[in-house]
């Protein structure tokens, strides 16, 4: 089956394109901002402008604006194509990265949240998540995670705050989704923002 994986859920922007497990094409970049304009571009560039059988997104948590992005293409182009859309969290996309640079061990990931928190959630060595995602400020994640080998954009920072271990800085690659678990993809395609909105509506409205 031919794939198009698309992350846009943090800084970074990427798409690729594989033919079974195989990488075809694929194109990463750390924009910051700006996804909305680059990333049709960058599905466009790939081989057959990225048309695929199935179409795999990353559902964050993450940036609000970048998930909603990726999800909003995701499914158009699911449309237009009539492809199987698909999610994963983009914090399985990180460790399964750092498994296979450092081998089968169990792992935190660490990533930028909102308002100076860190999502953080652990892995076990057979790349399945151990817990559900915390959105932590960095000195209840430094009293709180256990593994030694820590990945994403906070990993170095956490390090620093507890002083032991090793620290991958990876951020989510969309070449990368071969090394994803089959059974942490999902038919629900949502975003999660990993933590709860910050505007609530008052008690008792509608």
């Amino acid at each position: 089956m031919r794939t198009l994986a698309i992350d846009s859920a943090t800084e970074a922007c990427s798409v690729a394109l594989f033919e079974g497990d195989t990488l075809v094409a694929g194109d990463f970049r750390v924009l910051g901002r700006g996804h909305a304009e680059q990333l049709v571009p960058m599905i466009a560039a790939l081989p057959g402008k990225g048309k695929a059988a199935r179409i795999a997104v990353a559902l964050g948590p993450g940036s609000f604006t970048g998930l909603r992005v990726g999800i909003a293409t995701a499914k158009a182009l699911g449309l237009a194509w009539q492809s199987e859309v698909v999610g994963y969290p983009s914090l399985a996309l990180i460790a399964a990265m750092a498994r296979a640079e450092r081998g089968d061990r169990s792992l935190s990931v660490v990533m930028t949240g909102g308002h100076g928190e860190w999502f953080v959630q652990a892995y076990a060595a057979s790349g399945g998540p151990t817990g559900d995602v915390a959105s932590l400020r960095p000195d209840a994640a430094a009293a709180q995670v256990e593994d030694d080998l820590l990945a994403g954009t906070q990993a170095a920072a956490l390090l620093a705050l507890r002083g032991r271990g090793e620290a991958l800085d990876i951020l989510p690659d969309a070449r990368a989704f071969n090394l994803l678990p089959a059974s942490l993809l999902t038919g629900t395609v949502q975003p999660h923002y990993g933590r709860p909105p910050d505007a609530r509506l008052p008690v008792g409205a509608a």
